[in-house]
């Protein structure tokens, strides 16, 4: 069976991948800044039963937590909230530093949550450029790696019920440049131990379209 590690495991989408695997019966180790933020009532859908709950510094060594690992989900980001320095550190730095360790430890799939716009960070916001210009050097890292990869590139994040519909091509006005977090939850999960998927960078937006056909179709 195949054990994945999930970084950024503290994150909304973290936090869906991570209970959607446990509760399929698969083997998932969770990383987390302070795992005592993490409470039974309220964090993975209810229960850490059955989450293997880790310790772990994207600003640090964080080899230790690839071994005995097959597959890695990085949803990791530095936060609205923060500067951009640690957009460098995290983002950036942080993920490049995981995509070292992923290869070094022999990982089967790498799934990266990239965002829209990091293909091309000058046709982006300005306001967030420094966050897709960090993003796009830590894609082509990825990239580059030698890994089997898949980078999912998802729109403007909203806390709503997934659609379940998507489409793959962005859509001209920015308004309907959205999806829910719940909708690229799935996208990774239908990606992991997906070899058809490898080697893909894919957009993702609210659509018409069922997630695993526009997936197929990529």
């Amino acid at each position: 069976m195949s054990k994945t590690l999930v970084l950024g495991a503290g994150g909304q989408i973290g936090q869906m991948v991570v209970a959607s695997l446990r509760d399929s019966g698969c083997e998932v180790r969770a990383q987390v800044r302070e795992p005592a933020r993490f409470s039974e009532g309220d964090s993975f859908g209810g229960s850490l039963q059955g989450i293997e709950l880790v310790t772990g510094d994207l600003e640090q060594d964080i080899s230790a937590l690839f071994e005995g690992v097959d597959q890695v989900v990085f949803s990791a980001g530095s936060g609205a909230s923060t500067g951009f320095d640690k957009t460098l550190l995290v983002d950036l730095w942080g993920a490049c530093r995981a995509i070292d360790c992923a290869r070094d430890a022999g990982i089967r799939q790498f799934v990266m949550v990239s965002s829209r716009g990091a293909n091309n960070p000058d046709n982006g916001p300005e306001r967030i450029k420094p966050y897709l210009v960090a993003k796009h050097f830590a894609d082509k890292h990825l990239v580059e790696s030698g890994l089997e990869y898949v980078i999912l590139q998802p729109g403007r994040l909203l806390d709503e019920p997934a659609c379940g519909r998507v489409t793959t091509v962005r859509p001209v006005d920015p308004a309907e440049q959205i999806i829910s977090r719940r909708d690229v939850a799935d996208a990774v999960l239908l990606s992991l131990g997906n070899e058809a998927l490898n080697g893909k960078t894919i957009e993702l937006f609210k659509g018409e379209t069922e997630l695993a056909e526009a997936l197929a179709a990529v």
